[in-house]
């Protein structure tokens, strides 16, 4: 399932997913026009701030393999056993996600004090890679797991 509404590696997830016969759901708001893909199901949610994180929240299972940027929803979706990988490759674990969840709070902090934050650095073609080879990791390991 794939937070959609800024997920950049959209693509990428059409075509891994497809190469292991795995059906994709992309989630995204009404503002955001998503291109079918073979494979790919798009459900649009309404505008509201939370739709889309509502939504994964509410179909997800154990097992499934989530795509998001958002730590919040990255959390939820680790309690109710999914596997969460970011858009960049890096898989959210029980082990990193308090880390994560922690530093975004503190930067929060400070932007609402007036301090400056960096935002993330631009995607480019190593993050897309890292991410697809993740993904691709990730895919076969569960292939291989439920061959057994």
């Amino acid at each position: 399932m794939v937070d959609a509404d800024a997920c950049p590696v959209k693509a990428e997830i059409g075509e891994t997913a497809r190469a292991f016969s795995v059906p994709v759901l992309m989630v995204a708001s009404h503002d955001h026009r998503l291109e079918p893909q073979q494979g790919v199901d798009i459900v649009q949610v309404d505008r509201s701030n939370q739709s889309v994180d509502l939504y994964i929240v509410n179909h997800i299972a154990r097992g499934d393999i989530v795509v998001t940027q958002d730590f919040g929803l990255a959390c939820i979706a680790i309690g109710k056993g999914a596997i969460v990988l970011s858009p960049r490759g890096e898989e959210y674990t029980n082990d990193n996600i308090d880390y994560l969840m922690e530093r975004r709070h503190e930067l929060a902090k400070r932007r609402r004090t007036g301090g400056k934050t960096r935002g993330p650095k631009a995607m480019n073609n190593d993050d897309r890679d890292r991410f697809q080879q993740k993904l691709t990791k990730v895919l076969r390991n569960e292939q291989e797991n439920h061959d057994v």
